[in-house]
């Protein structure tokens, strides 16, 4: 008991409540406008047409699949550069961002060449519906060469969010939602003398929404960071500090390209088995889940660099104590947040449809998602303290246990009995509650401690 009460006592000192949203409040704020580029996009196409809707949802997670790597390895970066912050080593923290910047600008050139040919030439292949397949290739015959920017943008946040400094991010948000606005109802709908677009202007309003993020998060590093404090003033490849970051990061870029690739798989079988009518229906619900969960993915985030941080400050038995607060302090928001959305389900629906129909259909599948959202914030949160920790393969083989048992069951649900959104959607019961309980077992093993990196 004693033991229990000294480190939620030094956790406490280590980074108060106050604190912790005091670093993850930027991050809702950015995660916020990332998400409500989605939101805009959901809503606005929810205007043109059900295909433009459905599609939107797959081109979006296939382009999100791709993203992924460099998000992954942006997430790796961000552990190392917590840790060296916590050491105080703060001029390694420069050539970790800069080797970061190059090896995701080397990788951008070889996968949009890549996602170029499979979007006309294999995607295709994927869909039941020709009216779906040819607006997913609409779309990501735009949306792909945003990954260039997309990938440095990751690294910038992996900086600011590592060293502790999230402000950057509510401004980055702020700029990024606004630009995205302008040109989704520029470029979809053809004003402001613009060509209409469709589907196609709503990807291009996204590149354009990310080369922007990529500008406001350059300048403010040259005008606001000491560039010698951080080691910025030197600019060269060195393969051993690469070789480090790869050795935390190929679990995370793995990890992510599984996860993303198992939640395709479920738009798949809905698309395919299910219909077009299913399809636009988990699309709204889709939106919602990443709308709901942003308080949550903050908090994962910011528990992420903050483990990483105490850990190289070397105060490891204040870990835990530190995670059951975030834990707690996700579970209270997010649970705050779904009984509001579920009082009025059909008002909010209507953002993205005017059709009674498909506000109707979507109803349930949206009470079964609201009630997955506690096991979420929980699972989230203790997940990212495994990887907080610097153990990445470990958090990776908790993946793929979790895949195993998730594909399992969306197989046996929507391909074998054809059941309907709403149970197809208690798929992410069964991923959180995995994920839950094997971070919790193992952050209490204490087998973390004596990891170096």
């Amino acid at each position: 008991m004693w033991t229990a009460v000294v480190g939620f006592l030094i956790a406490l000192k280590v980074y108060s409540n106050k604190r912790i949203i005091r670093i993850s409040t930027p991050l809702l704020l950015s995660l916020l406008a990332q998400n409500v580029l989605q939101v805009i996009d959901t809503a606005f196409l929810g205007r043109v047409g059900e295909v433009e809707l459905g599609a939107s949802a797959l081109a979006g997670v296939l382009y999100i699949a791709i993203f992924t790597l460099g998000f992954g390895f942006s997430m790796g970066s961000q552990i190392l550069i917590g840790r060296r912050n916590g050491e105080q080593n703060y001029r390694q923290i420069g050539e970790i961002v800069i080797q970061g910047i190059v090896f995701l600008s080397m990788l951008a050139a070889v996968l949009v060449p890549l996602m170029s040919v499979a979007s006309r030439h294999w995607f295709p292949s994927l869909f039941e519906s020709k009216r779906i397949a040819g607006a997913v290739t609409e779309y990501l015959d735009w949306r792909i060469f945003g990954i260039f920017f997309a990938f440095a943008n990751a690294m910038f946040r992996a900086f600011f969010v590592g060293i502790a400094q999230t402000k950057v991010l509510t401004w980055n948000a702020i700029v990024m939602t606004l630009v995205n606005i302008v040109f989704d109802y520029a470029l979809i709908f053809g004003n402001f003398g613009m060509p209409k677009m469709g589907i196609g202007g709503a990807a291009l309003a996204s590149v354009i929404a990310e080369i922007a993020s990529m500008l406001f998060f350059a300048i403010y590093l040259m005008k606001n960071i000491d560039f010698k404090k951080y080691g910025f003033n030197i600019i060269r490849f060195r393969w051993p500090v690469m070789k480090r970051i790869l050795d935390i990061s190929i679990f995370m870029m793995i990890q992510n390209v599984v996860s993303i690739g198992t939640w395709m798989l479920f738009f798949l079988f809905i698309e395919n088995y299910l219909g077009e009518r299913p399809l636009a229906v988990a699309n709204i619900v889709r939106s919602f889940y990443m709308i709901l969960t942003i308080p949550a993915n903050a908090l994962s985030a910011t528990t992420n660099t903050l483990v990483s941080n105490t850990i190289g400050a070397g105060r490891k038995d204040a870990v835990l104590s530190l995670v059951k607060r975030i834990c707690l302090m996700s579970f209270s928001i997010i649970v705050v947040v779904a009984l509001c959305v579920a009082i009025f389900p059909q008002a909010v629906i209507a953002i993205y449809t005017n059709d009674p129909s498909l506000i109707g259909d979507t109803v349930l599948p949206l009470y079964v998602l609201l009630s997955a959202l506690p096991f979420y914030s929980v699972g989230g949160t203790l997940f990212s303290a495994v990887s907080g920790t610097g153990n990445t393969r470990t958090a990776l083989v908790f993946e793929l246990i979790t895949m195993v048992f998730y594909v399992s069951y969306m197989w046996f649900i929507i391909v074998h009995l054809r059941s309907s959104v709403a149970i197809a959607w208690t798929t992410e019961h069964l991923y959180w509650i995995f994920l839950l309980i094997m971070s919790s077992l193992y952050l209490r093993s204490g087998k973390w401690k004596n990891r170096q990196i």
